[in-house]
């Protein structure tokens, strides 16, 4: 009979960080549970986490390499899979150049530790610049706004949920996906919590969402909008002598050409194109400038349309006006156990090279993932031959899926990292799945920056990697070994003590490490001989705010703390945190960035744009996550998940009934989905989920092929861009839609 035990780690699959209960026999997860002693998630589960054991049992997940020979993908053992990749890579790097290879980052890169701390040195090593990630399909605007204002696109502010009075939400429905860009476990509860202490919540969003429902006040906002509502916002709190800047008064600068730059977006002028009356906009700022602890947060459906960066400044331009930036309720801070007070780094700018078929500036380090398909396509210098994904499938989740679909096929060399035979990794020329969650350890390295509650957590493995096999950083030190000329026996252990070695210079140098001035080889003589992701985190919390400084703060913070508290550590409530943390030439919060307000421009177009036609937006589901959880039988029972959402007014204009089979049609494509008639989404306005569209021949994923619904983004326009971020335009597409006519047979 096997031996039960019990082991506990934060959840990966989402921002939430929950932590887990699991229990293990014969190394195989046979129950989850939320874990009641975690110190931040309280015992929460919701259903992704509770199918965290399915997913890591998953029988079409990949245990070993597949190379391609004649056509077909079969099992390699790793040192075949990484002469192939020898094999394939160093010809292209060696007679075209490093930026004849691309690399595209996904969304688990960040859920993941060595995504968070070996995908920079692995992105080094390629020395391209052609890289691109999920970022400008979700979130760049945020990152390009905060870095103008603060001096640092990692500075995002948070709403202080669980102390705030008014939170006003745009695009973002927590109730289905929890938090994003906003790290907190069981939000659907702290927003129970926030309206029995008579707080109020607003909901700005073209659907009555789940959240919406509960919501105090829901604004059935025009799809692309929001950058309107909150300039007339600004507006009013300006016109209206509301301003209150407080303590963070003398740290403000370019405060006197924001309100000229609004003279355009006085409520009255955006009342018709937002669907918003004027006095309901005038309220709501009044409202938020006469309540003490209030918030504006925006999330998705105000970074994926075409004025995402200017939105994303809205928001902030609104909290700091109003007097809600950097304080209790309001928009906070977080301040990570693992990143030092002060980073030193340069002000943030953009556009140190562009793209070169289309020009797009880089962002991050970044080009648009929107132009990946002209650098594959177009002739020349530089021309792309070769991609390296990483946790990513680019052809369900970025602009035009059908034609970047079509363009890496055509491609010499396809290197993949990744658990599954997905709709891209299917063109992989070498395909290395990384092990499972349960064989990693974790730590959140991106999500503790954007906490509502400083915390601390680490998850060692659940259970050990079997003989043989490489951990997730062991692959990518070893790509980066062989694009760096290595060949395919990298000296891993070698290569990592460099990446080890590097970040300890740097944290040496850093003025607001623990660690500054020290000697590095003193230090380094004073790790414990641990490797990979433990030595390099444990170098980071001991350097970082609460570390022990390498011995030099008594009841310090280090891994070897962490590890023996396996429900976390409570650091305390979010505190403000500015000017210290401000990243700017000037010091202060630069409100008026010139960027910016050039912007307002193209903004002020969307006053006069017609109103008629459909358009497109985006939706969630609480069982699913973007297109990497779709083949796990619990989350997939039940209804179908992929519809067309439809107001029965817009269906009985269209000549549609319930059920119906639809087509729809943007400049791009056109896609068919079964429709679902709904009063809880505007007239005007459509809605289809992302991350659906698994029927692409060669798939294996035999759940997600059973139910694959449709592709939204072969829909999504590559050349529609928020121009300031370059990020894909999901939400606010223009569409046609008509009854799909079947024919006898």
């Amino acid at each position: 009979m096997a031996t039960a035990r019990t082991a506990y780690r934060t959840c990966p699959l989402c921002e939430a960080t929950c932590g887990l209960e699991l229990t293990v026999e014969d190394d195989r997860i046979t129950r989850v549970r939320g874990d009641d002693e975690d110190v931040f998630s309280g015992g929460y589960l919701c259903p992704k986490g509770a199918a965290f054991g399915q997913l890591e049992h998953d029988p079409d997940r990949l245990r070993q390499p597949l190379v391609r020979r004649d056509g077909e993908l079969v099992p390699a053992s790793w040192t075949e899979a990484f002469a192939e990749v020898d094999r394939l890579l160093t010809p292209i790097l060696r007679d075209h150049g490093p930026d004849a290879v691309a690399a595209y980052m996904g969304n688990p890169n960040v859920h993941n530790l060595a995504g968070g701390l070996y995908a920079k040195p692995f992105l080094k090593a390629l020395r391209t610049r052609n890289v691109a990630s999920a970022s400008t399909v979700d979130q760049m605007p945020k990152h390009v706004s905060c870095g103008l204002l603060y001096g640092d696109p990692l500075a995002i502010p948070v709403p202080d949920i669980d102390r705030t009075d008014l939170l006003v939400m745009l695009g973002a429905n927590p109730r289905m996906s929890n938090g994003s860009l906003l790290t907190a476990p069981d939000l659907p509860g702290r927003l129970d919590a926030l309206r029995r202490r008579g707080g109020r919540l607003v909901v700005v969003d073209p659907r009555r969402s789940r959240t919406a429902e509960d919501a105090d006040l829901h604004l059935a906002i025009r799809p692309g909008t929001d950058a309107l509502l909150l300039l007339a916002v600004a507006w009013t709190v300006l016109d209206e002598d509301l301003v209150r800047l407080g303590r963070l008064a003398p740290f403000v600068a370019g405060l006197e050409d924001v309100a000229p730059a609004l003279d355009r977006f006085t409520p009255e002028a955006v009342a018709g194109p937002t669907g918003i009356d004027a006095g309901t906009i005038r309220g709501l700022a009044r409202d938020l400038a006469t309540t003490e602890r209030a918030v504006v947060y925006g999330r998705i459906g105000t970074t994926t349309v075409r004025y995402g960066t200017v939105t994303s400044w809205a928001v902030d331009l609104v909290n700091l006006l109003t007097g809600h930036l950097d304080t209790p309720g309001g928009a906070m801070f977080a301040r990570p156990a693992h990143v030092p007070d002060r980073s030193g780094r340069p002000p943030f700018r953009t556009g140190r090279w562009t793209s070169r078929v289309r020009g797009l500036p880089e962002v991050l380090s970044e080009i648009p993932v929107a132009t990946l398909a002209d650098e594959i396509e177009t002739p020349g210098e530089g021309q792309v031959r070769a991609l390296v994904t990483v946790a990513g499938n680019p052809v369900l989740s970025t602009p035009n899926g059908v034609r970047l679909d079509a363009a890496i096929a055509s491609l010499d060399a396809v290197i993949c990292i990744d658990p599954y035979v997905n709709e891209t990794t299917r063109h992989a020329h070498v395909l290395l799945p990384p092990p499972g969650a349960m064989h990693r350890s974790h730590y959140d390295v991106a999500f503790y920056g954007l906490s509502v509650r400083n915390v601390v957590n680490y998850s060692p493995p659940v259970v050990p990697l079997p003989d043989g096999r490489p951990d997730e950083w062991e692959i990518l030190v070893t790509i980066a070994g062989i694009a760096a000329g290595q060949g395919p026996d990298v000296d891993v252990d070698a290569l990592d003590a460099f990446v080890a070695r590097t970040l300890l210079d740097q944290l040496v140098r850093n003025d607001g490490s623990r660690i500054a001035g020290r000697e590095p080889d003193q230090l380094w003589a004073m790790l414990d001989g641990r490797r990979g992701p433990e030595r390099l985190l444990d170098m980071l919390l001991r350097a970082g705010p609460y570390g022990d400084g390498f011995g030099a703060v008594a009841d310090g913070l280090t891994l070897a703390v962490l590890e023996g508290q396996p429900h976390g550590i409570d650091l305390g409530p979010l505190e403000p945190r500015l000017p210290d943390n401000l990243a700017t030439a000037s010091g202060k919060v630069e409100a008026a960035p010139a960027s910016v307000l050039a912007d307002l421009d193209r903004v002020a177009d969307a006053l006069d744009a017609p109103e008629d036609g459909l358009v497109l937006v985006g939706r969630r589901h609480l069982r699913t996550n973007n297109s990497w959880m779709h083949n796990v039988p619990m989350l997939t029972k039940g209804r179908d998940l992929c519809t067309l959402q439809v107001h029965p007014d817009d269906a009985a204009r269209l000549g549609l009934s319930d059920g119906d089979e639809a087509r729809i049609s943007s400049r791009v494509g056109s896609v068919v989905a079964p429709v679902e008639l709904t009063h809880d989404i505007a007239t005007g306005v459509v809605s289809l989920p992302h991350g659906f569209g698994h029927d692409l021949p060669g798939v294996v994923q035999g759940v997600a092929r059973s139910r694959p619904g449709v592709n939204a983004n072969v829909l999504t326009d590559e050349e529609d861009l928020d121009v300031l971020s370059g990020t894909a335009v999901l939400n606010g597409i223009p569409v046609t839609v008509e009854t799909v006519v079947t024919v006898p047979a």
